[in-house]
C-alpha cells in the first residue's frame, strides 16, 4: 500500500473512531502533500510527488514541530507543546523505521567512500546522496553533524 493510500485509510479510520487529534494531523499531512503536488506541476510532475519527496516533506513537518515545542516550552505553554508532540507521534507513524546513530554512521561512511568525499567541502554531495537513499529513515539535522565528523577524520 502506498503512503498516499495509507494516509487516506488512516483518515477514514480516525474519522470512524472519532479520534480528532489523528484526524487533524492526517488532514494536515494531506494538505501539505497537495500543496507539494501543486508545486511539482511547475516542474512537469503531473501525477504527484514521489514517496521519497513525501518522506522528506514529513521529516520537515516533524522538524517544524520540534522547533515549535522548544518555543512553547520556553514560553510556558505546555499544552501547545504537548499537541505538537502528539502530531509528531502521528507523523512518525507513517515514516519507515528510523536508523539508530550507529546505523546512520555506517550509512554515512558508505556514502563517503562511494562518492570519494575527502573533506568538508564535499559535504553537500554526501548529504544529497544520503537524502536520496535514506529519506524518512534518517534525521538529517543530526546526520549533517555526523557527516562533518566523518569528513574531518572522526
Amino acid at each position: 500500500m502506498s503512503l498516499r493510500e495509507r494516509l487516506s485509510e488512516a483518515l477514514k479510520t480516525a474519522m470512524r473512531a472519532k479520534d480528532q487529534p489523528t484526524v487533524d494531523a492526517v488532514r494536515m499531512i494531506i494538505a501539505k502533500l497537495k500543496e507539494k503536488d501543486i508545486e511539482a506541476r511547475g516542474r512537469g510532475v503531473t501525477d504527484g510527488i514521489g514517496e521519497d519527496e513525501m518522506l522528506s516533506m514529513m521529516q520537515g513537518m516533524i522538524k517544524q514541530r520540534r522547533e515549535s515545542i522548544e518555543l512553547y516550552d520556553k514560553g510556558g505553554r505546555p499544552e501547545l507543546a504537548d499537541k505538537e508532540r502528539a502530531e509528531i507521534a502521528i507523523i512518525e507513524g507513517f515514516l519507515p523505521k528510523q536508523m539508530s546513530e550507529e546505523e546512520a554512521m555506517a550509512a554515512i561512511r558508505g556514502v563517503v567512500a562511494e562518492t570519494g568525499a575527502a573533506s568538508v567541502k564535499d559535504m553537500g554531495k554526501v548529504m544529497a546522496e544520503l537524502k536520496a537513499r535514506y529519506a524518512g529513515q534518517m534525521d538529517f539535522s543530526k546526520a549533517s553533524g555526523l557527516v562533518k565528523q566523518a569528513l574531518s577524520g572522526g
